[in-house]
């Protein structure tokens, strides 16, 4: 049995809210790199903040989640406008 249009636009948008929610903390880590790489000068907040490798560790992980992230929003979204041009919504 095939979902209804608006069913399926609920099922997509439940899915772009969870995309976001594990998109957030590689944002902050991505932040903290940044913070760590060019703003703290030695003198941050956090003593491994300070550290090179931990810093470019965030950096990593946090641009990997932010990319996965975003391949997963323009495909959602691609499908949201997908749906909703096929069935005038």
């Amino acid at each position: 049995m095939q979902q209804q249009p608006q069913e399926q636009l609920e099922a997509l948008n439940r899915q772009l809210r969870k995309v976001q929610i594990i998109e957030a903390p590689g944002t902050l880590l991505f932040g903290l790199g940044l913070y760590g790489k060019f703003a703290a000068k030695g003198a941050a907040f956090h003593p491994l903040l300070n550290e090179p490798g931990v810093v470019n560790l965030l950096l990593g992980a946090g641009g990997a989640v932010m990319v996965w992230g975003a391949y997963r929003l323009v495909s959602i979204l691609s499908e949201m406008q997908r749906l909703k041009k096929r069935h005038s919504l």
